[in-house]
């Protein structure tokens, strides 16, 4: 999908205007109803102080958490607008309510530059239904909608998509920046273009792996679902992860990578343990050397080596899923050396989301990559070449 085109905010006049903004605040708290990691909020402030800066009046929504479509102190979304009050040097004014009284009077009364936060918009069921009544009161309080939640892009609800039924419709910083990074590298790569791809199972990311392709010169495989590729090379896994009903797909994928090119690189040593276990005895055998009763955790050091090198000279890497059980230490070895590799290749990088955004983060390589991800399931989708609703509905320039 191309939305390269899509009008941002800077194409629009928002003066005066008041502005309806999807931002994803849905960030883990602590035990003490902290903010436990703002980094959601802190990607949404720069659309916000654009916003801000041009005289708009900002009537900002989210969801945050499950709260089943009812009203749960638990989920509300008040700690976010405390943030945000102080992130932004001004007050953030605080609904009660998603599309009642509170929400609109405050809407109403907003003074150009002002802000507005409704409560979290998952308290109504219509909202996940994409219900178009819901939409149209959602979107009856505002004269432009601002979508900048990637990370729910990929679902039509009322909030994300519902509402540009409604109202002109363009995107914010944070979604422009995932279109033109993510769109950019997928449409027209600098190459040589490499893909890593982990995680457990080969079903999660076979979209991805089809969509890809045609596209890359390198494929790099790791994670769990690599026993589902040496299962269908007649290698014995042991008790190591492996979708039998995937086998006859990974056979297929080898041959279509073969067909287009596509160097397709699998982990030539795995790391095994004898059971599923953080501290359980370890050793690192050859990928086709399992022994039966144990079960590959993470690639091995010559694997490391493999990816670095494939990595090295690479234009454009895109990362989707860690090379093991990376939350153990014991088996974080894999996927510390590809981060390493991705940090030092000089190659336009893309993280994908979920784990792998994860222990980039964790592992201070953070700011050697290009581009990180702020959603899983939506990039994962946007790699497969999937429609993203809440992209997909904006205006084009």
């Amino acid at each position: 999908m191309n939305y390269l085109n899509k009008k941002t905010v800077e194409d629009i006049d928002v003066a005066g205007k008041r502005v309806l903004v999807r931002c994803d605040f849905n960030v883990p708290f602590a035990e003490d109803g902290s903010i436990a990691d703002p980094k959601r909020i802190n990607e949404a402030l720069k659309t916000i102080r654009y916003l801000v800066d041009h005289k708009a009046k900002v009537i900002l929504c989210s969801h945050l958490g499950r709260p089943k479509g009812e009203f749960n102190p638990k989920y509300s979304l008040a700690p976010v607008a405390a943030y945000l009050s102080q992130a932004l040097g001004q007050e953030v004014k605080m609904a009660a309510d998603v599309i009642g009284e509170s929400a609109k009077s405050i809407a109403a009364s907003l003074q150009d530059g002002e802000v507005e936060l409704i409560e979290n918009v998952r308290f109504h069921n219509e909202e996940t239904k994409n219900d178009p009544a819901f939409a149209k009161e959602l979107a009856s309080m505002a004269e432009i909608y601002v979508n900048d939640a990637f990370g729910t892009a990929h679902r039509a609800h009322a909030s994300t998509e519902g509402v540009s039924h409604y109202l002109p419709a363009v995107c914010g910083y944070l979604i422009q920046k995932e279109i033109t990074v993510m769109g950019g590298a997928l449409t027209d790569p600098k190459r040589p273009f490499v893909a890593i791809l982990g995680g457990a199972k080969v079903s999660d990311k076979i979209g991805v792996i089809n969509n890809l392709i045609s596209k890359v010169d390198t494929l790099i495989i790791g994670g769990g679902m690599a026993y589902t590729f040496f299962k269908a090379m007649g290698y014995e896994i042991g008790t190591s992860i492996c979708e039998e009903d995937k086998v006859d797909l990974a056979k297929q994928t080898m041959e279509n990578a073969k067909k287009n090119g596509v160097q397709f690189l699998l982990p030539v040593d795995t790391k095994v343990g004898k059971e599923y276990a953080a501290d359980t005895e370890a050793k690192v055998v050859d990928s086709d050397q399992l022994p039966a009763d144990w079960m590959g955790l993470d690639i091995g050091p010559k694997s490391v080596e493999a990816f670095t090198q494939a990595i090295q000279g690479a234009g454009t890497v895109v990362w989707n899923g860690p090379m093991g059980v990376s939350e153990w230490e014991n088996f974080a070895q894999g996927t510390i050396g590809v981060a390493k590799a991705v940090a030092e290749s000089g190659a336009i990088s893309i993280i994908g989301g979920g784990d792998s955004a994860a222990a980039v983060e964790k592992l201070g390589f953070a700011d050697k990559m290009t581009h990180i991800s702020t959603g899983g399931g939506a990039s994962l989708e946007f790699l497969e070449g999937l429609e993203l609703p809440g992209i997909a509905c904006l205006n084009e320039k």
